[in-house]
Order: structure tokens, then C-alpha cells, then sequence
């Protein structure tokens, strides 16, 4: 049918005809909307301290609490909004000299570790040879490049 409705990417996200080496966002934009949430608390706090001396139906104790949550969330906000040293070539170059062989095929993934959301390097390698006899995960710090994690194995996908 063609009036049948198919969810489908955006335009920005649909990487099929994308050409060129993506970038991964860094993560200190989280600073952005954090600086917005202190604002509108700042707001919230201050309209209630300014109606707190006529009592209104409209402006009471929830916006105290407004104020209370999105300063929460702007310190959250503004102390995981880590900026990022390491980008993902320089990841798999530091999983390279991790992992002690001759790389082939290899990928990365950012993650976060901890409360405060810590950027972090998931590289996943596999050694040059065809089929590739060893395998490597290695966790690199997008911070300040440390290895965090290295964990290399014989390769259990090849049949002996």
C-alpha cells in the first residue's frame, strides 16, 4: 500500500549517504542546558521570594521546588560536561599500543562511566591475521587518555 506509514531516520541521522568522517559531539554542550536550568531556577526562585509577601493561587511553594530541581539538575548538568581530549582515532591508536599486536580490524564506542557521566573509549580490536587469531577490549579515558581497562584473548570465534 502506498499510503501505508514506515517509520524512517531524519535526514541527519540516516548515515547511507553520509560521506566523511564523523565527528562525535563533544560532551562540555552539556553545559549548554545546564546554564539554561540555573537560569530558569534562578527565575523560579525568584518569583517565589517576590510573592512570598502577598500571598497568590498562581505562585507558591512549587515553585521553590522548580527552583530546587533545576538547580540540581544545572550542577549535574555543568560538572558532566566533561570536554573530551581524546577523539576515537586517537582511541584506537592508545588500544593499538594497549593490546601488545598487529591490529586489523578495530571500532570504537563512546560510553559514560560513573555519576558524573565520564566519557570513555570502548575499542573493541581484532589482531591482523586472516581469521584473526587474538581479540582486545580496551577502555581509554576520553579525558586524559589513560587505559582504564585491557582485557586480550585467543579469538573463540575461530574453529580449531
Amino acid at each position: 500500500m502506498s499510503d501505508e506509514i514506515r517509520d524512517e531516520l531524519p535526514e541527519d541521522l540516516n548515515a547511507a549517504g553520509f560521506v566523511g568522517a564523523y565527528t562525535f559531539p563533544d560532551n562540555s554542550r552539556r553545559r549548554i542546558p545546564a546554564t539554561m536550568y540555573i537560569v530558569i531556577a534562578a527565575l523560579c526562585a525568584l518569583t517565589w521570594w517576590r510573592s512570598s509577601d502577598s500571598p497568590s493561587g498562581v505562585v507558591n511553594e512549587g515553585f521553590l521546588w522548580a527552583a530546587i530541581l533545576f538547580a540540581v539538575f544545572a550542577v549535574y548538568g555543568w560538572t558532566s560536561g566533561w570536554r573530551m581530549t581524546v577523539d576515537e582515532r586517537a582511541a584506537l591508536v592508545l588500544a593499538t599500543k594497549a593490546v601488545g599486536f598487529a591490529v586489523g580490524h578495530a571500532s570504537a564506542q563512546q560510553v559514560w562511566r560513573g555519576l558524573r557521566s565520564r566519557p570513555t573509549w570502548r575499542v573493541l580490536c581484532y589482531s591482523a591475521e586472516e581469521p584473526p587469531l587474538q581479540r582486545g577490549l580496551v577502555l581509554i579515558d576520553a579525558i586524559d587518555e589513560r587505559t582504564i581497562e585491557c582485557l586480550v584473548e585467543e579469538n573463540p570465534e575461530i574453529v580449531t
